[in-house]
């Protein structure tokens, strides 16, 4: 039995863009219930996770360019 076409790729970006309207802080109520709904929390967390670090490394980057030596 085959298995229907694979959103893993439209999950995964669904997913990202939650988390990173999560960052910012904006988020509508009807959306948000939506991705409860929808969305693995596996992969909230996974997402979230790299988010975080390419935010830190980015600072890091950044201050390591402005502040010489």
């Amino acid at each position: 039995m085959s298995k229907p076409r694979d959103l893993t790729g439209l999950s995964l970006w669904r997913t990202a863009k939650a988390v990173a309207w999560s960052f910012v802080g904006l988020r509508a109520r009807s959306e948000f219930e939506q991705d409860v709904q929808k969305l693995n929390p596996l992969h909230i967390i996974a997402v979230a996770l790299v988010g975080v670090f390419i935010f830190v490394g980015a600072l890091v980057g950044l201050v390591n360019w402005v502040v010489p030596g």
